[in-house]
């Protein structure tokens, strides 16, 4: 064991190593899983999202749900680019589908889909990422082709929008 004063200049300096770690950490930290972030000509908008990245979780999806908040939605995270098609069998509510590319970029906007129709919604080919939210809300955001999505699923050497920018 040292003595008191050699333990506190060690502890000293921990927290002097760690406080200038921690600004670098927020930044490294600033996309959180449970969120989707979009920007484009209309701003920015944030979701808080449910991870649908394996087979099971993208075939349940949102069916079954009565009410889906305005901030919240859905996030479908493939392993590799495909041609997507959705549709909406045992959905009860109307949701809008952003398409987005493994870049993040928004390809393809379906509104306002109607509850429980099974005709196929074809989402178009590349397509890595789906975003479901609320009907209606794409459209009075403003969300379009050519919007920027925001989240850790997106492989960030490939991101127009990496996780570390602010």
């Amino acid at each position: 064991m040292g003595s008191s004063s050699a333990w506190s200049g060690r502890l000293i300096a921990a927290l002097v190593l760690v406080s200038g770690l921690v600004p670098s950490l927020a930044r490294a930290q600033s996309c959180d899983p449970a969120q989707v972030q979009l920007r484009g000509p209309f701003g920015q908008a944030q979701f808080s999202v449910e991870l649908a990245d394996d087979a099971d979780e993208r075939a349940q999806g949102l069916m079954f749900r009565e009410e889906l908040a305005a901030s919240a939605g859905m996030l479908f995270v493939y392993e590799y680019p495909q041609h997507a098609v959705f549709w909406m069998k045992n959905t009860l509510i109307p949701l809008d589908m952003v398409f987005a590319d493994a870049t993040g970029r928004v390809t393809h906007v379906h509104s306002n889909a109607v509850p429980q129709d099974e005709t196929p919604i074809d989402g178009g080919t590349d397509v890595t990422l789906v975003l479901e939210i609320r009907g209606g809300l794409a459209a009075r955001l403003g969300i379009a082709p050519g919007a920027e999505l925001r989240h850790p699923a997106i492989a960030q050497t490939a991101a127009i929008w990496p996780c570390a920018a602010e």
